[in-house]
C-alpha cells in the first residue's frame, strides 16, 4: 500500500488558552495565592457563563438532578477541560444537554418510543441514548468514540443558558473524580473551587440525583443507569417492556465499555513503526521508522496533552480508515490528561474478547 500522510490535512492545531486553571498552577513568584472560583446566582449568572463558554471554558451550573460541570460538547478543548478539572483518569462518555428538540434532533435519530419518552419527561432528569446523527457536531470526546450519544435536555437556568449559547453542552456531575456529587453551589466551590472560573448558584438541587438512563431497544427500553424518574413512570410513558440490567454491546455514561476496539489493532509506547502500520505520533519528534507509515496523524505537534486528548477518538478513527493492519502510537508522558489518554490506548489495546464492562 502507498504510504500518504493525513498530517498535511489535519485540523489546525488547537488553541491552548490562557485560563484561570493555568493561572493557579502557575502563581507569581513567592505568592501562595490561590484564586477561587466566582459564585454568582442564577439571574446574573448569565453573561459570564455565556462569555466564559464562548472562549472555550467551563461553568457549574446548577441542573434540577445535580450540578454540572459544562463546556461546549462541540469543542474537543473544552471537554477535555472538563476531564481535567475533574481529574478523571477515565474518558468515560458524557451526557450531551440540549435546549430544544430542534438541537437534539440536529445530533441524534430519534425512534418512536425515544421521542415519546422525550415529550414525556423533557425538561426533566432523563437522558436518551441514541445513534449519533451523520455529520453530527458533538465531539468524539463527548461520546468517547462511540456510535452513540446520550442527549438530555434540563429545565431552569441550564436550560436558559444551552439556548443563549446555541450549541449543546456536555456537563457531568461538578465534582472531582471519586468525591461525592455536588448537589449545591457550596458544595462546588469546596471541591472544585480552585479549577473554575465560575460557579452559577441555583440553590439546592431538587431532585438531588444524577438523570435515568435508558435506551430504546428491539424488545423494550432498557434502563441503564437509574434516577431521576422512576422506572414504573418510564414504562407507563413509553407503552413498551421496561428491561433492566446492562446487555452486552450497550455503552453509555457510566457504562463505558472496558476499551474503544477499532478493526485495526493498537501498540501503545512504541518505540518503531513496523511495516504496515500507521502512526499515532505526539510532539515535535518521531520514532524510528515513521516516514514508512501508512498514515500519520499528530494528536499534539507541541506536545499539548489537552490538545492531544480532543483530537484521540477522531484521529484513532480516521488512522483505522487508512487500512492499515496496527496505530503504532508513540509514548506520551502518563501526567495529567496524559493518564487519561493511556488508559483509553491500553483499552483499545486490550484483547478483543475481554468481554464490556465499567472502567
Amino acid at each position: 500500500m502507498a504510504a500518504f500522510d493525513m498530517e498535511k490535512s489535519a485540523k489546525p492545531s488547537l488553541p491552548r488558552l490562557t485560563n484561570v486553571m493555568e493561572r493557579r498552577r502557575a502563581p507569581l513568584a513567592g505568592s501562595d495565592e490561590v484564586i477561587l472560583a466566582d459564585i454568582l446566582k442564577t439571574h446574573e449568572a448569565l453573561a459570564a457563563a455565556l462569555a466564559i463558554l464562548a472562549a472555550g471554558g467551563i461553568v457549574a451550573v446548577p441542573t434540577e438532578t445535580v450540578y454540572g460541570l459544562a463546556g461546549d460538547a462541540t469543542d474537543g478543548v473544552a471537554v477535555a477541560r472538563i476531564f481535567e478539572a475533574k481529574g478523571r483518569p477515565h474518558f468515560n462518555p458524557l451526557i450531551a444537554h440540549v435546549a430544544d428538540m430542534a438541537m437534539a434532533e440536529g445530533l441524534a435519530e430519534f425512534d418512536v418510543v425515544s421521542r415519546r419518552l422525550a415529550d414525556a419527561f423533557w425538561p426533566g432528569p432523563l437522558t436518551l441514548v441514541l445513534p449519533l446523527k451523520p455529520g453530527s457536531a458533538i465531539h468524539p470526546l463527548v461520546t468517547a468514540g462511540l456510535a452513540t450519544v446520550a442527549l438530555r435536555m434540563p429545565g431552569g437556568f441550564a436550560h436558559e443558558l444551552i439556548a443563549a449559547f446555541g450549541r449543546p453542552l456536555a456537563a457531568p456531575s461538578a465534582n472531582s473524580s471519586g468525591r461525592i456529587t455536588a448537589t449545591t453551589a457550596q458544595a462546588v466551590a469546596a471541591d472544585l473551587g480552585d479549577r473554575l472560573e465560575l460557579i452559577v448558584d441555583g440553590g439546592r438541587a431538587p431532585v438531588g440525583v444524577e438523570s435515568t438512563i435508558v435506551k430504546v431497544e428491539p424488545d423494550g427500553v432498557r434502563v441503564l443507569r437509574p434516577g431521576g424518574i422512576a422506572a414504573d413512570e418510564i414504562e407507563q410513558a413509553a407503552g413498551v417492556t421496561l428491561l433492566r440490567g446492562a446487555a452486552e454491546g450497550i455503552q453509555a455514561p457510566g457504562m463505558l465499555a472496558s476499551h474503544y476496539a477499532p478493526g485495526a489493532a493498537v501498540r501503545p509506547n512504541a518505540a518503531e513503526v513496523r511495516p504496515g502500520e500507521a502512526l499515532l505520533a505526539f510532539g515535535p519528534a518521531r520514532i524510528e521508522g515513521a516516514a514508512h507509515a501508512v498514515a500519520t496523524l499528530n494528536l499534539s505537534e507541541t506536545g499539548d496533552l489537552r490538545e492531544a486528548a480532543a483530537n484521540l477518538f477522531s484521529f484513532m478513527a480516521e488512522l483505522d480508515r487508512s487500512g492499515a493492519v496496527c496505530i503504532a502510537v508513540e509514548p506520551i508522558p502518563n501526567e495529567g490528561l496524559g493518564e487519561a489518554i493511556n488508559d483509553r490506548l491500553a483499552r483499545a489495546a486490550a484483547p478483543r474478547d475481554s468481554g464490556v464492562g465499567e472502567p
